[in-house]
């Protein structure tokens, strides 16, 4: 396994290319530039969007509408589609999936259904150089970031296999997505344009990587964003949090401020709540004091237990107390309780595992 690389190592940019195959990730103009490169007239390109969009088909030869010689002759042509390597059913009707890259890498996603509503939890890189204590992703260290055709083959792999339309999606599985914003920036165009999803559906959850927040509002998106708190200090973010040391906390939240300020949308402050650890009055107090004067909310998510640490969730009483706190300071809060805890699929449960 590689040793786990520094976030400049990570960063490193994507070269940008408009080169196709991997077919998915491309728009429809891009698409009917390449069939006409091929010799085809231009309408097989609006056709080709539509098998790989909305029929989501996994092999050109199978597009029937494409003549029989044309089909042997691009076969070969990947389209940039996963396989299942593993399927795993929550009680909760929850599925986390292993799919495996083209390359052999095993990464993990996850369908979540709702009532008139399917989530899917996607991941941006395999592995995650960010190390969350807490989290299992961090612990098998980092390996490459994801295309934007792996980011978008997830999502139609979860509407395949549920039969439905997918609603929601979060960038919340493995790694750090603004460590890979180039291929984000490529999927969340693609899952609007191509597959259809709203981009107020959309939620990029980040550590906090210095100047990206900044970035990332000047694309003028309707995306939601959610930055992994966790802690009201940065002495304390940064026990739980190696790569906060990087990036002072007054100075991620001060980002954050700019980012309402260019956007004129909320930030949603994702706190995982640990017994005895973050989750006294004095920590609520203190986090609600830090976020006055902009527009935010903080979403409250229990601990979901891994095997390499030994945290505890806190009680539900202890919870409450934390939600009073906040809510007598003013502070927008809610608590989510992680689906999928039984597969290994909640928040901070997903790994580069093979089994």
């Amino acid at each position: 396994m590689s040793a786990t690389p520094s976030i400049s190592q990570v960063n490193s940019p994507a070269p940008k290319t408009l080169e196709l195959p991997p077919l998915l990730g491309a728009s429809v103009s891009e698409l009917t530039a390449w069939v006409q490169q091929q010799g085809q007239p231009a309408y097989r390109g609006k056709q080709l969007h539509d098998w790989i969009y909305h029929q989501q088909v996994r092999s050109l030869a199978d597009i029937s509408v494409f003549p029989k010689q044309w089909r042997s002759e691009i076969a070969d042509i990947p389209i940039g589609r996963s396989s299942i390597h593993l399927r795993k059913v929550a009680p909760d009707g929850t599925v986390k999936f292993l799919l495996q890259l083209a390359d052999g890498q095993i990464i993990e996603t996850v369908g979540i259904p709702a009532d008139k509503r399917l989530t899917v939890c996607v991941s941006t890189q395999v592995g995650c150089a960010m190390a969350c204590d807490f989290c299992a992703t961090g612990k098998g260290g980092y390996k490459r970031n994801l295309g934007r055709h792996e980011i978008i083959d997830q999502v139609l792999t979860v509407q395949e296999d549920f039969e439905e339309r997918v609603s929601n999606v979060v960038f919340m599985g493995l790694g750090e997505p603004l460590l890979n914003v180039d291929n984000v920036l490529g999927a969340i165009t693609s899952l609007n344009q191509d597959v259809g999803i709203g981009q107020r559906m959309l939620t990029v959850s980040t550590v906090g990587i210095r100047d990206r927040i900044r970035q990332f509002a000047q694309n003028n998106l309707q995306v939601t964003l959610a930055v992994s708190l966790h802690a009201p200090n940065q002495a304390l973010r940064e026990k739980l949090i190696p790569s906060a040391r990087f990036y002072p906390l007054e100075d991620l939240l001060a980002e954050c401020r700019e980012y309402v300020a260019i956007t004129g949308r909320r930030v949603t402050f994702e706190y995982v709540l640990l017994a005895g650890v973050n989750d006294l009055p004095q920590h609520a107090l203190e986090l609600s004091q830090r976020l006055r004067g902009f527009q935010n909310h903080v979403n409250l998510i229990p601990y979901n237990p891994i095997q390499e640490v030994d945290y505890q969730r806190p009680s539900r009483d202890r919870i409450q107390a934390f939600v009073n706190v906040l809510q007598q300071q003013n502070t927008a809060v809610s608590v989510r309780y992680s689906r999928g805890l039984e597969a290994d699929a909640a928040c901070g449960q997903l790994r580069m595992n093979k089994k």
